[in-house]
């Protein structure tokens, strides 16, 4: 008897980071014939990752345009992704999280009447506009999948409650939290290595920040980008940026950080520095979803610069606190976590809501059981 066909299909870097782990264990199941399609909605960012842990995808669609819109990546990815499905006729296909990719990846194999997977399943925010258009994306998946990968109790309540089958919800855990221990222990052990960071003063406090959200760009990115700039004045502190590509983040984020004094604005980094910079950081400022999660894992405090997250648990364990784009919020609480020796200590408890680092192996012994009595 032929082994079940798992197609996972993907096209961003979170999405690549949360899959590969997954990949992986998959690939080292022999009752499984595995196929991966990336979308390229992120073009060099994806394949940083894919490099990182030796995936080689069996189709590339490269969707990526320049000042690509949200209806025209939706409607490439259906229209790239159909002839896939035709020519390798999975028998699920596995998406991840809250992307473009991941709402037409799933809609696409709807369309051809094949089982989904959704990985990561079950974040709500409540709000379409916060994230957008990530929390329909999710929302709408939900509701095309038979099978959800819900990260935490607390996902699988979200989904329990839009009337999703509780036999149909599997808590597992996140895989980002596999990956992210997976680089880390490499790191410290030696077996993965990056090059020095030239620019790192070791005698300052060294802060991270992300910032890239679409419903933050304008006046919102400002006010953060001042308040980062009020926060660099301090002596005892530098900031490390690495700046996103879309024109609405790097335009404004030189206007006002570049040539500034403590501030390093640099080029987006690859998956292994990027972890590397996350172990050296003191904490963290981000909008970033898979920072809310991987952070608490390093022992490191986070600054969300959203309104809402999808992701509260980690704001009820105290190892992340909202303070979105008010930049007088954003000051003060870069300041306590920078004066209050308690504070900071109160929040840099290794307490991590979302996974201890298995998620992938549950999820390859569940779908292995549902495959198996499906055929």
């Amino acid at each position: 008897m032929s082994r079940p066909g798992l197609l996972l299909v993907f096209g961003t870097r979170p999405e690549a980071i949360k899959l590969c782990p997954l990949i992986q264990e998959l690939r080292r199941r022999e009752e499984f014939a595995v196929r991966v399609c990336v979308t390229a909605q992120h073009r060099a960012m994806l394949d940083q990752v894919l490099e990182t842990f030796q995936v080689v995808p069996d189709y590339d669609l490269d969707i990526m345009r320049p000042h690509q819109n949200l209806a025209g990546i939706t409607a490439r990815i259906l229209d790239s992704l159909d002839p896939v499905l035709c020519e390798c006729s999975p028998q699920m296909v596995i998406v991840q999280g809250d992307t473009t990719t991941t709402l037409a990846g799933a809609l696409a194999a709807f369309y051809r009447r094949i089982s989904v997977a959704h990985v990561e399943a079950g974040l709500r925010t409540g709000d379409p506009a916060h994230p957008f258009p990530e929390e329909m994306n999710r929302v709408l998946t939900s509701r095309l999948a038979q099978l959800h990968f819900a990260p935490t109790q607390a996902a699988a309540n979200n989904l329990r409650a839009e009337g999703i089958r509780p036999e149909h919800i599997h808590i597992t855990g996140n895989t980002g939290i596999d990956a992210v221990l997976y680089v880390s222990r490499a790191l410290e052990s030696g077996a993965l290595q990056v090059s020095e960071w030239p620019w790192l003063d070791t005698r300052r406090r060294l802060i991270v920040v992300t910032s890239h959200r679409r419903e933050n760009f304008g006046d919102g990115f400002r006010r953060e980008m001042n308040a980062l700039l009020r926060i660099a004045q301090r002596a005892d502190v530098q900031l490390v940026y690495p700046v996103h590509r879309n024109p609405n983040v790097f335009a404004p984020a030189n206007e006002l950080l570049g040539g500034r004094p403590n501030i390093h604005l640099v080029e987006p980094l690859s998956y292994v520095p990027f972890i590397d910079l996350l172990r050296r950081a003191y904490f963290l400022i981000t909008d970033s979803g898979g920072i809310q999660e991987e952070a608490p894992s390093l022992g490191k405090p986070v600054l969300v610069m959203r309104e809402k997250t999808e992701r509260p648990e980690a704001v009820e364990a105290g190892t992340v606190k909202l303070v979105g784009t008010d930049e007088e919020r954003i000051v003060g609480e870069a300041t306590r976590l920078l004066d209050d020796t308690g504070e900071y200590l109160r929040m840099t408890r290794v307490h991590n809501p979302y996974g201890d680092g298995e998620a992938s192996r549950r999820i390859g012994g569940i779908l292995q059981q549902y495959l198996a009595g499906s055929a």
